[in-house]
């Protein structure tokens, strides 16, 4: 008799693997990828290709970037940033159910940006990156660490993906350009990345948040040579299913103030 699963110890479970940077797994048994299954009959065939959504274009997506470039250019404030946000169109998560543009929250003048993956449910409804229970998680390590109201906060996307999902490479290349403004904007002299869909995106870079984190990269624009020094921490979500893991998460933090008062 097959022992019962404890759907929570498998969640968690999943989620560490995911964190880690674990995208593919292995049937128990190998499979034959070079022979070809017999053709489908044409009729169905045709069904299968109507049933599956087109992807997006790459010259959809280049012109959804050219545009974003665009209005962030335009934006000669924090504040002219996140209206322009709101006003961009180009996003495709803006039409698959998300209520607003989520943008920042914090201060305008703080040495450090803070960047995670992407609002969830509480933040589209309030408007306001991490809001909800990993929101305050990551206030109270900022407060512990002596960083309160020295931290802006923003994501790599800014609307809400369906059912909280991870946002694919598409989306936030995007919505990279408003990113991108707000360094140039902002000017921090750290940047915090949150989570493994932000240090991935930001650094452009593969591994996991498990081989990321606690190390210290270079954050450098293509254009108006601006940078920054960028550290990947654990997300607080990841920590609240995994609290063992807080001990390193508090080292980052650490870790980010050492950093700010050898700067001061």
């Amino acid at each position: 008799m097959t022992p019962a699963v404890d759907p929570r110890a498998a969640e968690s479970l999943l989620a560490f693997w995911a964190e880690a940077g674990v995208d593919a797994c292995f049937d128990e048994a190998p499979v034959d990828r070079t022979r070809l299954p017999p053709p489908a009959p044409r009729q169905a065939t045709l069904k299968a290709v109507a049933s599956v959504q087109a992807p997006v274009a790459s010259g959809d997506i280049a012109a959804a970037v050219a545009e974003a470039r665009r209005l962030a250019a335009a934006a000669d404030s924090l504040e002219a940033l996140g209206e322009a946000i709101a006003a961009f169109e180009g996003c495709g998560l803006r039409t698959q159910g998300a209520r607003q543009a989520v943008f920042a929250r914090g201060n305008p003048t703080a040495p450090i940006l803070a960047i995670g993956e992407g609002p969830g449910a509480e933040e589209d409804a309030r408007g306001q990156p991490f809001m909800g229970e990993a929101g305050r998680l990551l206030d109270r390590m900022f407060a512990a660490a002596g960083l309160t109201d020295r931290v802006f906060i923003t994501n790599t996307v800014f609307w809400r993906p369906p059912g909280n999902r991870t946002p694919t490479p598409e989306e936030q290349a995007v919505c990279a350009p408003f990113v991108e403004r707000t360094l140039a904007l902002l000017r921090p002299k750290a940047v915090l990345l949150i989570g493994a869909a932000a240090a991935k995106s930001v650094l452009q870079t593969d591994d996991g948040i498990l081989k990321l984190r606690g190390q210290w990269r270079e954050w450098r624009l293509a254009e108006g040579d601006i940078s920054a020094p960028a550290l990947a921490t654990l997300h607080p979500a990841f920590l609240l299913r995994q609290p063992l893991r807080k001990r390193q998460a508090w080292s980052d933090m650490l870790a980010l103030s050492a950093r700010l008062e050898g700067e001061s």
